[in-house]
Formats: structure tokens, C-alpha cells, sequence
């Protein structure tokens, strides 16, 4: 079991302690108060005020005088309390020396956090390509947590002031955790390919609508995660090869791309928008009479329909329909320009 893993489970042990605790000091006081109440025939006043000093071992004395069987019990009462109110402030100072208190406040907050996370993106894996995929949705201010069953890397990670979460992404219950029912993606990132096979078919279980990526090591593998419902299937090795061969022939055209898909610094964005219906005003116009171009200074490079098929570079009589997708070009300030003028609402 980890650091944190222990840590959280020592919290969860004291603090089931302390209840327990205090539901016995809460059942002797009403056996007390019930003694005294229904045997020595007081008032429910007196019964459950001789029951509080009689336990807080005050030495007020009897409100009543007591016979010996009264005394006894009372002699009984003050010893049970006495062991019992001995087991709580030892389980107090524990918390307080071990720190559980502070462990329970972080734990708590983390919680809070994870329930707040809305339409979010999980990583699963915080390795070489989980770490990348967590610095681009960083530069981008997306919202996204990251899960992984190493403590030192969820560490890390938590260093880095990312949102993460110990566990193993393959379990559903971890899923469960960091909020799968609603998030908008999630990129399996695991080391292996039985593990990420598994997380998006656990993912897919739990939410069948949600978008899954998935990394590959082999070719073969990259079809298993297909028939296993992954969405997309990346495999670094044969992108990294086709990206190596294209910067080999096409260097300019590439660090070109690579300049408006990723990074910080980016001056010129790629984005795609969903043409909503009953949102958007565009719907049954062309390209042409829609001015998207002169409206918002966006460029609108392609165009995929409802069925899947893909037109590039459309034309000025291209119509718009609902469920478009428009991959379009620009400076931030365009395509916000233009998301407003497709869906004003």
C-alpha cells in the first residue's frame, strides 16, 4: 500500500474510532440517565444531570439520596465513563500527533474538488505520454484530472498543480472517484496495452457516451482497442515514425502544424465547432451568405457531416446543416468571434 494510500487509511481507522467512542459515552450517559429516571423514579432533569456529573466525575455529590443498589450502579457508571472517555482523548491525541486531522481536511478538500470537476478530462497514467498529454491541456486551460497507482508520480503531478488522484484506472471504483459519468474524455496513458485495453473497456462500461484515446505499443494491439470501443487509437511509435518521415520531406509544412496544434505560445489556433439545432441561425445557409470569413475573420478549412464524410477545403456554396462539425483557423480572438455568430444562445 502507498504513502497516501496509508495515510488515508490511518485517518479512516482514527476517525472510525472517535465515532465509536463517542457513541459509547453517548450509550452509557443514556443508560444513566435511564437508571435514574426509571429505578430511582427522579426527573428526567435530575436523572440526566446526575448522569453528566456522575460521568464527568465532577464530585458534585447525590441530588437524591441513593441506596446501596444506586450506589453500586453509580460506582459501575463512573468507571465505564472513566475507560471510555480515556479511549477518545487517546484517539484525539493520535490524531493530533500523527496528523490525521490535517490528512482528513486534504482529503476532504480533494473530494470537494473532484465533485466540482465538470465535463473534465481524465488521463489515466502519468508517464512520458500522459505527462505530455496533461502539459498540452494545461497550456490550453482545460480542465482535467490525472490518475495513476504510483504515489510518487501522483505526487509529482500534485506538484505540478494538477488535480490528481491515486489509484488504479483499470478498477471502476477509481473511475467512479474521479468523476467518469461526467467527464467529456478520457485518454488511457498506462504502460501497457492489457491495461489500457481494460480501462477503456471499464470506461465504456460505466459511461458508453463518453469520447476514450487510447496509446497502442503495436499494430495488433491498436486494433484490440478499436473492437474494445476505444475512439481513437494513437501508437507513438508508428506516429512518431510518420511524423519523423514527414519532417524529413516536408519541414517547413510541419513545424508549421505543429505550431498552431500545440503549445503556449501559439498566435494561430485550429478549432472545431458543433453546428447545434435549434441554436444556431446559420443552418440552411451557404458559405457564402453565412460570411463567416468577413464576420469573425475565421478560416473554415473543412467541414465534416452528420454520416462521417469529411469536405476540405468547401467552397462558397457548401451548405451548413445541423450536427456539422467546422474545423476552422484562427487567432483566438476569431474563433471566439466565431462560436459566438454559430451559437449565440
Amino acid at each position: 500500500m502507498d504513502v497516501q494510500a496509508r495515510a488515508e487509511a490511518e485517518y479512516l481507522r482514527v476517525r472510525r474510532h472517535l465515532i465509536g467512542g463517542c457513541l459509547c459515552l453517548f450509550g452509557i450517559v443514556l443508560i444513566g440517565v435511564l437508571w435514574y429516571r426509571l429505578v430511582e423514579g427522579w426527573s428526567w432533569i435530575d436523572a440526566t444531570y446526575m448522569a453528566v456529573i456522575t460521568l464527568a466525575t465532577v464530585g458534585f455529590g447525590e441530588i437524591h439520596p441513593l441506596g446501596g443498589r444506586g450506589r453500586i450502579f453509580t460506582i459501575v457508571l463512573i468507571l465505564m465513563g472513566v475507560v471510555v472517555i480515556a479511549y477518545i482523548l487517546n484517539c484525539v491525541t493520535e490524531a493530533l500527533v500523527q496528523g490525521h486531522f490535517q490528512t482528513g481536511l486534504q482529503l476532504h478538500r480533494r473530494r470537494r474538488l473532484m465533485d466540482s470537476l465538470q465535463h473534465h478530462y481524465i488521463i489515466c497514467g502519468f508517464g512520458r505520454t500522459g505527462s505530455q498529454v496533461a502539459l498540452e491541456f494545461a497550456a490550453e486551460g482545460i480542465s482535467f484530472v490525472v490518475v495513476d497507482a504510483d504515489d510518487s508520480v501522483i505526487q509529482q503531478a500534485q506538484q505540478l498543480g494538477y488535480i490528481a488522484e491515486q489509484g488504479d484506472a483499470t478498477e471502476d471504483q477509481t473511475l467512479v472517484k474521479v468523476g467518469i459519468h461526467r467527464a467529456a474524455c478520457l485518454v488511457a496513458a498506462l504502460p501497457s496495452d492489457a491495461e489500457n485495453l481494460y480501462t477503456v473497456l471499464s470506461a465504456k462500461t460505466l459511461c458508453p457516451n463518453i469520447h476514450t484515446i487510447a496509446r497502442a505499443s503495436t499494430e495488433e494491439a491498436v486494433q484490440k482497442l478499436q473492437r474494445g470501443g476505444a475512439d481513437v487509437v494513437v501508437s507513438p511509435y508508428i506516429t512518431g515514425g510518420k511524423r519523423m518521415a514527414a519532417a524529413a520531406l516536408r519541414p517547413q509544412v510541419v513545424s508549421f502544424i505543429d505550431g498552431i496544434l500545440s503549445g503556449a505560445q501559439r498566435t494561430v489556433y485550429i478549432e472545431e465547432f458543433l453546428i447545434a439545432e435549434g441554436q444556431c441561425p446559420l443552418i440552411g445557409q451557404t458559405l457564402r451568405q453565412a460570411k463567416i470569413r468577413r464576420k469573425t475573420g475565421a478560416l473554415v478549412l473543412a467541414i465534416r457531416r452528420q454520416d462521417g464524410s469529411l469536405i476540405v477545403g468547401p467552397d462558397a456554396d457548401t451548405s451548413l446543416y445541423p450536427q456539422d462539425l467546422i474545423i476552422s483557423m484562427g487567432t483566438a480572438e476569431d474563433l471566439r468571434a466565431l462560436g459566438q455568430l454559430l451559437s449565440p444562445l
